[in-house]
């Protein structure tokens, strides 16, 4: 079935407000007055409250008499989606062997419009630690998961995609132009990897390579990041790169 845009007879402009109120919640913001959600969502104060109560009275939502904030409930619906990826159980031993082999933090994501999702973590103890968590969108276009994910969309799709994206210089590595961009895109397909040095965050760096099924369907990507005071890209490349390989083939011919 097609995607439907919010014109269409079928969309439910109520479903699309709730879910906009659920997302304006985060890290940054765990607890908002009915003002803050209105103005974060653009929302009328009573449409807001409507949407606050429902969540409320449906136990996604707590209000401590001022502010709102997500409850333990809203679990249910991310737990939906990792199990019902069945594939993400069956690579774990695998991808846990990978970080216990090469001694640094892996990570799983899909392509998710012109962002990538992480979908696993396997974190390592560092002085250093990379802040990444399940749930958490990067734009594709300067991470390495994005780059490997575009690679295996056609041209045009995958144009159209960083056409779409917020292309922003993010510190002086980050690259924006989209000719350049299609070039390192096509180039991660060519090499079947790719590599990002410090374009989405000053130290960070980064490998990726595809994580295919026994068909060849590209599922996600595997990602190996480290802080580039404690990891060289010569490691990321001669060391840690073949190990990604081995283990993405073998989670590939495990799969049913």
């Amino acid at each position: 079935m097609n995607a439907i845009d919010n014109t269409d007879k079928d969309f439910i402009h109520s479903l699309a407000k709730g879910l906009a109120v659920l997302r304006v919640f985060s890290r940054e913001n765990p607890a908002l007055t009915l003002s803050e959600v209105a103005r974060e969502t653009q929302l009328t104060r009573a449409g807001a409250r409507r949407v606050l109560r429902t969540l409320e009275a449906l136990g996604y939502v707590a209000c401590d008499g001022r502010r709102f904030s997500l409850t333990p409930r809203i679990l249910e619906l991310g737990y939906s989606y990792v199990s019902s990826r069945h594939w993400l159980g069956i690579a774990r031993p695998y991808l846990q062997d990978l970080r216990d082999q090469i001694g640094e933090h892996v990570s799983v994501a899909v392509l998710d419009g012109t962002d990538v999702v992480y979908v696993a973590q396997y974190p390592i103890d560092r002085v250093v630690s990379v802040r990444l968590e399940i749930g958490m969108r990067r734009p594709a276009y300067c991470t390495a998961m994005g780059r490997v994910l575009l690679a295996q969309l056609p041209p045009d799709a995958a144009r159209l995609r960083l056409e779409q994206s917020d292309l922003r210089k993010l510190n002086s590595r980050t690259e924006t132009d989209i000719d350049l961009l299609l070039a390192e895109i096509a180039k991660a397909g060519t090499a079947g990897h790719a590599v990002i040095d410090q374009e989405i965050e000053d130290g960070l760096i980064a490998v990726a390579v595809p994580l295919a099924d026994r068909d060849g369907g590209i599922l996600a990507a595997i990602n190996v990041c480290g802080h580039a005071s404690q990891v060289s890209l010569q490691h990321l490349q001669q060391v840690c790169l073949p190990a990604m390989r081995v283990a993405a083939a073998r989670i590939a011919q495990a799969l049913p």
